[in-house]
């Protein structure tokens, strides 16, 4: 009489002694009543950690174990299973060895997938047991993000655009639609979300689509398909429904947003297009509302800087300006401060564009410039609203700047940012917009120079030797190194092989003194505004650096490139 596969299968999980005969019992009986992954279900119910139930089962089954993700495969090897098997079987073939295939699967278990990958290369099967998650990396590297919708897509000669519908409906990690374009895009956007990316960038080449993803403020290129480019039109138009955009312009640059939500929690997309020579290109930032209720101790501040901003952000009035270039976190910033001093007794009102995140308690306003609402107009009037704190998203002309300084000067704290290099670079640029500097030196309280660094991967990293030499030549702070140990990027699956995981703030606070004030009302040059600043104890952008790269948050390298520009001059 023959052994029924079950019966086989309770043997040898019995053998792994990962089990007790109950839950060999339950597992089994499960999978007769629902099918599916004999390894899924086990994962699923807790019974064991996938990678350590495969590798017990691969020494009980003699074959091996891999992790596909970390194993370089010859295209040939590819090209002998279709990709729609690839996707199917979630598989990946590995190599060729003496005339028969090896493939990588987390489920030697299913029923007939060795005969079905027989018939389908005309090969030989071996198998090789590897965790789900490097199948999936392994077949993301390989074929690229959505590879299995488009290989569908082209099979049904489908490349249609599904109407516009509430994205707020449904989850978009929960979203399993047949395959169209609507699954593509949602893949894309999932895709970023997994990999903590804040701007999508969809560009279009001569012969492909490149797409590629912004994390820790460093562009990756994704792989995609090399089909892609087929569906370039119908991606774009689907991005543009979602988005409430015209589709049939293609001429002119346009602006849209996309509200979804994913595991639960409500993302904001703001999406631009603007014309190329090969199509449109799109951009999408990705602004997670919760991310961006972030309390000032998250900043990365330091003690002294953090101490003198708490002290200048509940002062009675004033302005601060933060100054950095373009995505350098001076919104996050303004909103920690907002976060900070938010409290039944001070009414705050905010003018933004756009709003990137809700807060509770605060009223925001949204400038439009089309119906003819913008900051100095929207400023204008906020005055009139009796508010205790002002947040103005950017101060980016006169008019803007002289009611900010109105602001400050009738009672009100202000809030603002500046695209300047340094914090002494504000007050020239104030001047130079047209105000007069005795306006700037008695109303602005402090300018706060930021950027961002890349914070090192805590799993990866490692000390590195120093070269005197090269250190001397960036004025690195040699007689600290007994403080601390300098660290170097190495890179792993934890940060995408980059070395580094999340970013952190390097901060310059300049505090309007008394020994200032003289100086900017006699148009001094920001050069000598920041030597007296210097002496008054500022530290400079550059200097908070090195006491990160000291405590080993990041690199010497990470330092140069932000601060490139910081300083040509001695600390005095």
């Amino acid at each position: 009489m023959a052994t029924s596969p079950t019966t086989k299968i309770a043997e040898l999980l019995a053998r792994l002694e990962l089990f007790t005969p109950v839950q060999i019992e339950e597992l089994l009986t499960k999978y007769r009543q629902e099918g599916g992954s004999i390894t899924d279900l086990l994962v699923s119910q807790g019974y064991a950690r996938e990678e350590v139930f495969l590798e017990a089962l691969a020494k009980a089954m003699s074959v091996p174990f891999a992790r596909a993700g970390e194993t370089n495969i010859a295209k040939d090897v590819l090209e002998k299973v279709p990709t729609k098997a690839i996707f199917q079987y979630n598989i990946i073939p590995l190599v060729m060895e003496k005339g028969s295939l090896r493939i990588a699967t987390h489920d030697p278990f299913r029923p007939g997938l060795m005969d079905a990958l027989r018939l389908a290369t005309g090969l030989r099967i071996r198998f090789t047991l590897c965790p789900s998650i490097e199948i999936a990396k392994a077949s993301k590297k390989l074929y690229g993000v959505g590879a299995d919708t488009l290989e569908r897509m082209i099979q049904d000669n489908r490349i249609e655009v599904a109407p516009e519908e509430d994205m707020l409906k449904d989850d978009l990690s929960e979203l399993d639609q047949e395959a169209s374009v609507v699954k593509f895009v949602n893949q894309i956007i999932w895709e970023a979300y997994q990999e903590r990316s804040t701007d999508i960038h969809l560009e279009p080449m001569e012969t492909d689509l490149r797409i590629r993803y912004r994390v820790d403020g460093v562009l990756h290129q994704t792989p995609v398909p090399p089909q892609l480019k087929r569906f370039q039109p119908a991606i774009i138009s689907r991005i543009k429904v979602m988005a409430g955009m015209d589709i049939a312009e293609k001429r002119l640059p346009q602006d849209g947003r996309i509200s979804l939500r994913i595991r639960g929690e409500e993302i904001d997309v703001r999406v631009s297009t603007m014309p190329t020579v090969y199509g449109e290109s799109v951009s999408l930032r990705l602004l997670m509302r919760s991310s961006g209720m972030i309390g000032m101790d998250q900043l990365g501040l330091n003690p002294h800087d953090e101490a003198i901003l708490k002290k200048l952000i509940h002062k009675p009035h004033g302005i601060l300006l933060v100054t950095g270039p373009t995505g350098s976190g001076k919104s996050t910033s303004l909103y920690a401060w907002l976060h900070t001093i938010n409290s039944m007794d001070k009414r705050i009102l905010t003018l933004e564009d756009p709003i990137e995140y809700e807060m509770a308690g605060i009223n925001q306003i949204e400038v439009r410039a089309e119906i003819g609402l913008t900051f100095a107009i929207g400023l204008r009037h906020i005055l009139r609203q009796d508010p205790n704190v002002i947040m103005v998203g950017e101060i980016r002309d006169k008019e803007t700047a002289e009611n900010a300084i109105r602001g400050a000067l009738t009672g009100h704290l202000v809030f603002s940012t500046l695209h300047t290099n340094d914090s002494a670079g504000a007050v020239t640029r104030l001047i130079d917009m047209g105000i007069e500097p005795f306006l700037v030196a008695s109303s602005v309280e402090a300018l706060v120079a930021q950027r961002l660094i890349r914070r090192l991967c805590q799993k990866c990293r490692r000390p590195r030797k120093m070269d005197e030499a090269y250190m001397a030549s960036i004025a690195f702070p040699m007689d600290r190194l007994n403080e601390g140990i300098v660290y170097e990027a190495v890179g792993c699956e934890e940060c995408r092989m980059s070395g580094f995981r999340g970013r952190t703030g390097i901060y310059e606070i300049l505090v309007m003194t008394d020994q200032i004030r003289p100086l900017v009302i006699t148009r001094a040059s920001s050069n000598e505004i920041k030597q007296i600043a210097l002496r008054e104890g500022m530290r400079t952008l550059r200097s908070d650096g090195w006491n990160k790269v000291l405590a080993g948050v990041t690199t010497i390298e990470e330092v140069l490139r932000v601060s490139e520009e910081d300083e040509a001059m001695t600390e005095g």
